[in-house]
């Protein structure tokens, strides 16, 4: 008897505890609940409009622009130049990677040479925490394509088939008597090595394909666990319950007006708070950017439809091929405070007022008549040891900060580790040589300062008039 009332006793205790779970942890999930997304894209042409951007919505229609509207990544790699970028986050959520098309037009390359010539590889980054992301590395996905030709606009999605990463992409190869471009796919568990990649897509005759993007359905709702809007010509859709399987076709746009050639760059958006997609679709032809086209069901051409006039806004800068993750409450705590709206300024010397601080060839000195301007912007952020201190982070070169090393200064990609934060952190102080501009004390070489020297950036103790001219500076636009 008393045995049998032991385990009732243990399994009273057991539901209890259940219970109290389950009163502790629904308010948990209510605070975690996703409360916003982050685009990443390109923005144009050129060296600088051809990186990585980020936007931010909490609705998925209205979108500001991060980081100032600048850059948040910039490519060191290939072409250096990235388009088409795709933000992976692995199923477990600790880990992402941002992997991008290798292409840079208009700076040292054609679209002929992108098309028939261009770079076999992708260009990967990878982070665990959204904002602290590591050195850019070329993948090589078409070089085991016989005679492919370039390597554009990747995607990847989980497969818990084969628990691991379909990564696909369209390179232009000639087989069956056609040159074009088709999908390849590969398998990938890192993104640093793949699989022999294969076809995936190909359409009939000379037709090309290049974007492709996979969304997967929740249960219940739709025909196919999967469903992938490709350009084509048009925006066809598909279904599939298997990545790696069959695709039956779902039809196309043309019922909402959207044929032929309007529209590419196909990007899906679940909203985080309903049962109900939109599809971005970049109206190149006219230029006019992305285009929200919504849906309940991705798998039924007749429940898509267009947006009512004025019921989206992109934000300050165009917005081209890209994608969209939805944040947890913890993930957009993070991206917003990292790429917080900091302005951009410069560093006035005061003692040469022509001169400003720049960095050439990642070196750092004090310049006039800085080409490209660029190269003497700066966003002072909240210091990387600490709030009440500043780091001088790069504008055309995000993730880079002034930092010191054996007393010399250099632009410097900052590696994450308490060394480089201490280094490149400095508190602000009233100017040595006047109290109206700053200088700039150094956080673990406290008896030291920025100061420039024949021109160079340096880390020096100050004991003069003249050492005290070099190292104030104003902070200005």
């Amino acid at each position: 008897m008393s045995a049998v009332l032991s385990r009732l006793a243990a399994m009273l205790v057991a539901v209890a505890l259940v219970l109290t779970g389950q009163v502790l942890t629904a308010p948990d999930r209510a605070a975690a609940a996703d409360p916003g997304y982050l685009m990443t894209h390109f923005i144009g042409e050129g060296a600088t409009g051809q990186q990585i951007y980020f936007s931010h919505s909490t609705d998925g229609l209205h979108w500001n622009d991060l980081n100032g509207g600048g850059m948040t990544l910039r490519s060191t790699v290939g072409t250096r130049g990235v388009r088409d970028p795709a933000l992976v986050r692995s199923p477990d959520g600790g880990k992402y990677w941002i992997i991008a098309t290798d292409l840079c037009i208009d700076c040292g390359q054609t679209w002929s040479q992108a098309i028939n010539d261009g770079s076999r590889n992708l260009v990967v980054w990878e982070s665990r925490d959204l904002v602290t992301w590591s050195q850019p590395w070329l993948l090589n996905v078409a070089g085991a394509i016989p005679d492919g030709r370039n390597a554009w606009a990747p995607e990847a999605i989980w497969n818990p088939a084969t628990n691991d990463y379909v990564l696909y992409w369209a390179t232009n190869v000639p087989q069956n008597g056609a040159t074009k471009h088709r999908i390849f796919y590969a398998r990938t568990s890192d993104f640093r090595s793949i699989t022999t990649p294969q076809t995936y897509i190909e359409r009939p005759g000379a037709q090309e394909i290049i974007d492709t993007q996979i969304v997967e359905m929740p249960a219940g709702v739709g025909a196919h666990r999967y469903v992938r809007a490709s350009g084509d010509g048009q925006i066809t859709l598909e279904g599939s319950n298997s990545i790696l399987g069959t695709w039956t076709t779902i039809g196309n746009l043309s019922g909402i007006g959207l044929t032929g050639a309007q529209v590419e760059g196909p990007m899906w958006m679940k909203f985080r708070d309903r049962n109900e997609w939109t599809l971005y679709l970049d109206q190149y032809s006219s230029g006019r950017g992305y285009l929200p086209v919504f849906t309940t069901d991705p798998s039924s051409t007749s429940t898509y439809r267009l947006p009512a006039s004025g019921s989206y806004d992109l934000g300050g800068t165009k917005k081209r091929h890209g994608s969209i993750l939805t944040l947890t409450a913890a993930e957009q705590s993070r991206v917003l405070t990292r790429y917080a709206n900091t302005p951009a300024n410069r560093l006035q010397s005061f003692n040469f007022q022509d001169r400003y601080v720049r960095h050439a060839d990642f070196d750092a000195r004090i310049d006039p008549n800085v080409s490209p301007l660029d190269d003497s912007r700066f966003r002072l952020r909240p210091g990387l040891t600490g709030s009440g201190t500043v780091s001088f982070e790069s504008v055309n070169f995000p993730g880079y900060f002034l930092r010191h090393s054996t007393y010399d200064f250099q632009l410097a990609y900052n590696d994450g580790t308490a060394q480089f934060a201490a280094d490149a952190t400095f508190n602000k102080v009233a100017g040595l040589a006047d109290a109206g501009w700053s200088s700039f004390q150094s956080y673990n070489h406290p008896d030291r300062y920025i100061r420039h020297y024949a021109y160079q950036l340096r880390l020096d103790p100050i004991t003069n008039a003249t050492g005290r001219g070099d190292a104030t500076f104003r902070v200005t636009s």
